[in-house]
C-alpha cells in the first residue's frame, strides 16, 4: 500500500489539479474526514470522474475498488493500480475484493467506496449497496459518506460540488446480514441528504456553507465525535 502513497502525492497536484480545475470544483466540510485510522468513504457515483475528483478532495490517500473489466483494460489497469485501486468481479461473490476491502481498513487506511455499485444514469444517488456497511461493522471502522453532484453533466457542462458529511459508526447493530441492511439504510440517508443539500447550493450560485450536521439516527449510525 505503501508505494501508492507515492503514486498519489504526484497524482493529486497533477492529474487531480487539472480536473479541478475543469470540473470548477467545490469542497464542503473537508475537515471532517479523520486524519488517520481505518475509514471506509461512502460516495455515490454518476461519472469515470468521480474517482478522480474525489481523490482531489480527500484529505487522505483513497483506496479505490474497481471492476475487474476496468483492470483488464490496456493502459487504463496499470494506471489504476499504482494508485491503490484493487478489482471486484461484479455480480458474484468475490472473497477476494471482500479480503482486501477489509485488509486496507484493518491497516488504518481509507477505502474508498461507490456504494451503488455502479454508476447511476437517473441524475440522483441510488440504492446504497452493503459493501460499506460490511467493512465498517466487521473492521468496527466509522463510514463517512460524501455526496457529489455536477458529474451526472459531465463531461464540461457545470461545475462539480463535493460535501463530506460527519463520520458515522454503527455500534450495537449485529455484524451480519440485518445489520449490514439497517446500516446501509442509514448511508443512503445521509448521502441523498448531502446531496439535496448541494443542489439548493447551486441554485444559489455555490455560496460557501457547512454540510449539514449529521440528523437524528436513533440507536445507532452515531456520528462520530
Amino acid at each position: 500500500m505503501r508505494a501508492a502513497e507515492l503514486t498519489w502525492a504526484v497524482g493529486r497536484p497533477t492529474l487531480g489539479a487539472v480536473a479541478s480545475l475543469a470540473s470548477r470544483l467545490e469542497v464542503y466540510g473537508r475537515e471532517r474526514v479523520p486524519p488517520s485510522g481505518g475509514l471506509v468513504v461512502a460516495a455515490n457515483h454518476f461519472s469515470w470522474l468521480d474517482p478522480i475528483v474525489l481523490g482531489a478532495a480527500s484529505p487522505r490517500v483513497l483506496y479505490y475498488m474497481a471492476k475487474i473489466e476496468a483492470h483488464r483494460m490496456p493502459g487504463l489497469g496499470i494506471f489504476i493500480r499504482a494508485f491503490g485501486c484493487f478489482s471486484v468481479r461484479r455480480g458474484e461473490s468475490d472473497r477476494e475484493a471482500v479480503r482486501m476491502m477489509r485488509a486496507v481498513v484493518a491497516d488504518g487506511e481509507a477505502l474508498g467506496l461507490f456504494v451503488e455499485g455502479t454508476r447511476q444514469h437517473s441524475g440522483v444517488p441510488g440504492p446504497v449497496q452493503a459493501g460499506a456497511a460490511m467493512v465498517a461493522l466487521q473492521e468496527g471502522a466509522p463510514v463517512c459518506p460524501v455526496a457529489i453532484h455536477g458529474t451526472q453533466s459531465w463531461p464540461g457542462r457545470g461545475p462539480v460540488s463535493i460535501a463530506w458529511g460527519e463520520p458515522m459508526t454503527f455500534d450495537g447493530l449485529p455484524k451480519g446480514g440485518r445489520g449490514y441492511k439497517e446500516a446501509s439504510i442509514v448511508v443512503q440517508t445521509e448521502i441523498r441528504r448531502l446531496f439535496d443539500w448541494l443542489v439548493d447550493l447551486h441554485r444559489l450560485g455555490r455560496p460557501q456553507g457547512v454540510p449539514p450536521a449529521a440528523g437524528d439516527r436513533g440507536a445507532h449510525g452515531r456520528a462520530r465525535s
